[in-house]
C-alpha cells in the first residue's frame, strides 16, 4: 500500500500535512518521551470516549425518564457539534490546535477522490458481508443479546439508533483512524497501524454483551477497510461517512429484523463441519474472492483520482 502514498498528489488533497510533529513545549516534553505507540493508542481511546460516553449516559437515561419523547438527541447533537470543532483543531488551548487538526485528519477531498473513495469503501463493505457469509458456516457465531424496548415508542428507539450511528462514526473515526491511526502510520508504517486500530476497534465493541471472540473477524475486516481507506485518502472524512451509513442501515435492519449488522444470516446456518458445503456456500465463496479483487483493484485507482 506504500506505492499508493507515493502517488498521491499531495495539491490535490487540502490541507494535507505528512510531515514530522515537532515535540510540544512545557509538560508537554515528558508525553512525548511516551513510545508513539503508548500515545497513539491512549490518544485515540480518550477522543473516542470522549465523543461516545456523553450519548451513552444521555440515551441510557433518556429509555428510563421520559422514554416517549427522544430528548436527549438535541444536546447530543449540540456536543457532537463542538467535538468536531474541537478535534479537529479549535477551541482552547491554541497550542495543541495544530497537533489536533493534524493528529484528526478531517482532510478536505476534491469531488473525484470522495466518489473514488466512497466506491471503494462500499465495495469492500459488500465484501465483508459476503465474508461474513461464508465464516458464519465455518464458526458458530454469538446470538443476538434479546433486550426489551417494547416500551419504548418506534420513534424514539429509531431516533435515537440513527444518533448512536452518527456519533459511532464521527467518534470512533476521529479516535480510531485519526489520533490513533495517523500517529502509528508514521511510525510503524500502514499495515502495523491498521492491525493494531482493528484490534483496539475490535476489543472496545466487548462492552457488547453478545460479542465473543469469535467476531474480531468481523471487526478486523471493519477496520481493513476504513483504515486502508483513511490511509490512501490521508482523510476521514469519507470512513466518517461510511461508518454512519453505514450503522444506520444496520439499525434498520436490527429494528426490522432482530438481527444485528454483523448477522448477515437470518439464522445461524449448520457449519460445513457437521452438515457439508452447499451450492450457496460455494457461491458466497466465489463471490466474495471476486468482489474482494474488484475492491482491491477500486482502492488502488482511489489516489489517482486524486490527481483529477
Amino acid at each position: 500500500m506504500r506505492k499508493f502514498a507515493r502517488e498521491t498528489n499531495p495539491s490535490a488533497l487540502q490541507h494535507v500535512s505528512l510531515r514530522i510533529e515537532t515535540p510540544l513545549p512545557g509538560p508537554f516534553k515528558y508525553w512525548h518521551a511516551l513510545p508513539v505507540v503508548v500515545r497513539a493508542v491512549l490518544t485515540g481511546f480518550v477522543v473516542t470516549a470522549a465523543g461516545t460516553l456523553p450519548w451513552a449516559a444521555l440515551a441510557s437515561l433518556n429509555l428510563k425518564y421520559l422514554p416517549g419523547i427522544p430528548w436527549a438527541v438535541p444536546p447530543t447533537a449540540l456536543y457532537l457539534w463542538f467535538f468536531w470543532k474541537y478535534v479537529r483543531g479549535e477551541g482552547w488551548p491554541r497550542l495543541t490546535s495544530a497537533h489536533r487538526r493534524n493528529n484528526c485528519r478531517a482532510n478536505d477531498l476534491s469531488g473525484d477522490a470522495w466518489a473514488a473513495a466512497i466506491g471503494a469503501g462500499l465495495l469492500g463493505l459488500l465484501a465483508l458481508v459476503l465474508f461474513q457469509n461464508v465464516y458464519g458456516r465455518l464458526v458458530s457465531l454469538p446470538a443476538q443479546a434479546s433486550e426489551d424496548l417494547s416500551a419504548v415508542p418506534t420513534f424514539t428507539l429509531f431516533v435515537s439508533l440513527m444518533m448512536s450511528a452518527l456519533v459511532a462514526g464521527i467518534a470512533e473515526e476521529s479516535g480510531l483512524r485519526g489520533y490513533m491511526q495517523g500517529p502509528l502510520e508514521k511510525r510503524y508504517g500502514p499495515t502495523v497501524a491498521i492491525l493494531l486500530t482493528g484490534l483496539v476497534f475490535g476489543f472496545m465493541h466487548f462492552t457488547h454483551r453478545e460479542v465473543t471472540i469469535a467476531l474480531m473477524p468481523w471487526y478486523m475486516g471493519v477496520a481493513l477497510v476504513y483504515g486502508a481507506l483513511a490511509y490512501i485518502t490521508n482523510s476521514i472524512l469519507p470512513c466518517v461517512v461510511l461508518h454512519a451509513g453505514g450503522n444506520m442501515l444496520g439499525a434498520v435492519q436490527l429494528l426490522g429484523t432482530g438481527r444485528d449488522e454483523w448477522q448477515t444470516a437470518g439464522s445461524q446456518q449448520p457449519l460445513v463441519w457437521e452438515a457439508g458445503t452447499s451450492a450457496m456456500f460455494w457461491i458466497s465463496s466465489m463471490a466474495f474472492i471476486v468482489v474482494t479483487a474488484v475492491a482491491v483493484r477500486v482502492y488502488a485507482s482511489v489516489p489517482r483520482a486524486a490527481r483529477l
